[in-house]
């Protein structure tokens, strides 16, 4: 396991990067775990959805959980980090929500459920896998009928569109809206991020080809959130899919 950054700059999405980053900063007294506005993205595309049974993988403190659980959704959150689970379980009993939500630790990178869900959604995750093979691996944790929604940052150049806004912004893992400063993260691949750690679009859905899923959803999406007494764009990309 990795405790330290790449000499090059680039971040390691280890156990340890994690714990690190839902740790409150005892300087500064940043914390990234204070409540971040829920994804716009679930209610445009499974707001529609009949509550069943999801996950959400890469939960952070359970900012998305929490909205699904709080529209009958039966919940498992997971996610690599301790810290930020506590944190999600000490908001559930004050919620009343024990009962819809479940918290597990693991590594989504080599984690067997041994179970699907209905709904499987993850948003802005950045495990050490790389995007691409971290959502070929949720996907098979789709039941059949279900629906799997990806919710990553843009960050690689594109046509029509600037790389990511803001120097130095990171909106975290799970939990965002709320942009948090990391050094050397700039949102390009190869400098703040290891090979493999931004997709693009057309990357994410060639992972889902027919027959075995339909692309119900894909596209880019700039949209502003407020961080620090500053407004920042975020460039992301969105694609929802069912399995046959």
């Amino acid at each position: 396991m990795h405790t330290e950054d790449d000499p090059r700059g680039q971040h390691r999405f280890d156990q340890e990067y994690w714990e690190r980053h839902w740790t409150p900063d005892a300087e500064t007294g940043e914390d990234a775990r204070r409540l971040a506005p829920v994804s716009p993205y679930l209610e445009a595309e499974i707001g529609h959805l009949r509550p069943a049974t999801a996950l959400d993988a890469g939960c952070g403190t359970g900012t998305e959980a929490f909205w699904l659980a709080h529209r009958g959704w039966q919940v498992t959150g997971a996610d690599i980090s301790a810290t930020a689970l506590t944190a999600a379980a000490v908001r559930a009993d004050a919620e009343g929500m024990a009962g819809r939500v479940s918290w597990t630790e693991a590594d989504l990178t080599q984690w067997e459920p041994g179970r699907t869900w209905d709904l499987v959604v993850t948003h802005y995750a950045h495990p050490e896998s790389g995007q691409l093979d971290f959502y070929k691996r949720i996907a098979s944790w789709v039941a059949p009928g279900g629906t799997l929604l990806i919710v990553g940052h843009l960050h690689a150049p594109h046509a029509g569109h600037h790389a990511h806004g803001e120097h130095g912004v990171d909106s975290g893992h799970g939990d965002h809206g709320e942009p948090r400063e990391q050094d050397g993260h700039d949102g390009q691949a190869g400098s703040g991020h290891p090979e493999g750690s931004t997709a693009t679009l057309a990357g994410i859905t060639g992972l889902f080809p027919a027959p075995g899923w339909t692309v119900e959803r894909g596209y880019e999406n700039t949209r502003t959130v407020e961080a620090g007494g500053r407004s920042v764009s975020l460039q992301d990309v969105v694609v929802r899919a069912t399995r046959v």
